[in-house]
């Protein structure tokens, strides 16, 4: 159990801050949330406190870890394929595995894509989302700015 304070992250929300542990009734149903405050737009996600752990809720990743994150970034191969519904599937579920990893390789695979045909919409969005996963839990580990962590990586996924 997370307390009030604790950094952790979300698998497809990134990485937040419990502002609060409340009791709220949805549908019914009393459990109690954990309320994550986001750090990028103050964005404010409500997490059941019983389903966290499947869900994929865990604690932010050290500033060391972090670090190793970023220098791995630029070994990641990628191999997107073509059929865009099977490529959109498996990017999903790289991002719902909550290893950042598997989110960097997403952002190099849509990336490289835009440069080369374009995005869908839909992947311009994925894009736009997983960087703001991998971004918001380095922000928070680093304690840095957005906008530094945004370059550090765009260098390191350019390579």
């Amino acid at each position: 159990m997370f307390h009030i304070g604790d950094m952790i992250a979300h698998p497809l929300h990134g990485a937040g801050v419990i502002e609060d542990i409340e009791e709220k009734t949805i549908n019914g149903v009393t459990r109690e949330y954990y309320v994550l405050r986001m750090p990028v737009g103050g964005m404010v996600v409500l997490i059941p406190v019983e389903n966290s752990e499947e869900i994929g809720v865990r604690p932010i990743l050290t500033e060391e870890q972090a670090d190793k994150v970023i220098a791995s970034m630029s070994d990641i191969e990628v191999e997107m394929d073509q059929n865009w519904n099977r490529r959109y599937r498996e990017n999903m579920m790289r991002l719902k595995s909550g290893d950042l990893i598997e989110v960097a390789r997403v952002i190099k695979g849509l990336m490289f894509r835009e440069v080369e045909r374009g995005l869908s919409t839909g992947e311009r969005k994925m894009l736009r989302s997983a960087k703001q996963i991998l971004i918001s839990e380095i922000v928070l580990s680093k304690n840095s700015t957005y906008d530094e962590i945004e370059a550090r990586i765009n260098e390191a996924l350019s390579h």
